[in-house]
């Protein structure tokens, strides 16, 4: 069923998470949300708010995103505090927005920005190549969303360093419930924001092994964050994606890819290329070619946009345009019980 924004207010609160697995806490209740801040959104360009916004949602069973109905809720930890942002998209193109928790006001105000108003595609040229020239006609509400809440992203993205999705997404999802807060709002499950900076230092070394996490991503998340802070200042001190790359890459275990997959997120950095992922090369060179490539061939292909890097790769993925899998795929090992 559909749930439009008008209803929200009536919708009955979702009823306590469920961390009994982790043994880190006991059932915490939904807190108290009363009646929501609102907003309207009117976008000056086309805008696909499901494909613009979406991308921040890592797995379908992310406790931070999820979907019900035209209704996308988020929870974030705002600089101002916990928030839940419902978004619906109005018959005539605006985003309504509705807002709960001490940091509501923040994220209505940074509403545009996770919706892609700061993204400016205007000296794009699509026409280089057929395939993006097509995507880009057939999708012209894709946008590059930006979160601003730069440690978070940072934090997902080393949950993703050197191991499939699913794992990824299921530490993810696990650490966040277990040692997340509980947002406000009517959601339509428990929905969780990401630990504080001193959360993340916190978690103890038995907890990131029940929930999934390898011992070197863990130890990487816990050494930026005794940093977090800094980091913070240093990467928001500077604009040019180069040189946010250079802070972020002089952390111990943040490379290249890392620090791309944080700019994209926070910052919507729309040249921002993952170098090293494991399946991105194959994917770029099989659809401007053809055929795979590696790292250095990639980057070779797409120094046609430059600047927008990024974009031509999300367009790729918009295309439909993908390799077929020869190979078995990689079954996760799962290491918890032991």
């Amino acid at each position: 069923m559909t749930t439009s924004l008008s209803r929200i207010r009536s919708l009955p609160a979702a009823r306590g998470g469920d961390r009994a697995e982790s043994g880190a806490r006991g059932v915490e209740s939904a807190p108290a949300h009363g009646s929501p801040l609102e907003t309207e959104y009117r976008p000056q360009r086309p805008l696909d708010l499901g494909r613009t916004v979406l991308y921040q949602r890592r797995g379908a069973g992310d406790p931070t995103m999820t979907v019900a109905g035209s209704v996308i809720w988020r929870a974030s930890r705002t600089p101002d505090g916990v928030a839940t942002l419902a978004l619906r998209e109005s018959a005539c193109g605006a985003i309504r927005g509705a807002a709960w928790g001490p940091g509501a006001d923040w994220a209505l105000a940074q509403l545009p920005a996770l919706c892609g108003a700061e993204d400016d595609p205007d000296d794009f040229d699509a026409g280089i190549h057929p395939l993006i020239a097509d995507a880009h006609h057939r999708t012209p509400g894709l946008r590059l969303s930006r979160t601003d809440l730069l440690f978070d992203a940072l934090a997902s993205a080393i949950f993703e360093q050197k191991v499939t999705g699913m794992q990824a997404f299921g530490a993810w999802r696990r650490i966040v419930t277990w040692f997340g807060e509980r947002t406000p709002g009517p959601t339509p499950k428990p929905m969780f924001a990401p630990p504080t900076i001193e959360g993340w230092r916190g978690i103890p070394s038995w907890a990131w092994h029940r929930a999934g996490l390898e011992p070197p991503q863990s130890r990487t998340v816990v050494a930026a964050a005794q940093r977090g802070e800094s980091i913070v200042r240093a990467v928001s001190s500077v604009t040019a994606g180069e040189d946010r790359e250079r802070v972020l890459t002089s952390l111990p275990g943040i490379g290249p890819w890392t620090s791309a997959e944080t700019r994209i997120r926070a910052y919507g950095d729309p040249d921002a290329v993952s170098v090293g992922d494991y399946h991105l090369a194959h994917e770029v060179g099989y659809a401007l070619t053809g055929r795979r490539v590696d790292d250095d061939g990639m980057l070779e292909l797409l120094a046609s946009w430059p600047g927008h890097r990024q974009r031509v790769i999300r367009l790729i993925g918009a295309s439909g345009v993908h390799e077929a899998r020869r190979g078995p795929r990689l079954h996760p090992e799962d290491h918890r019980a032991r």
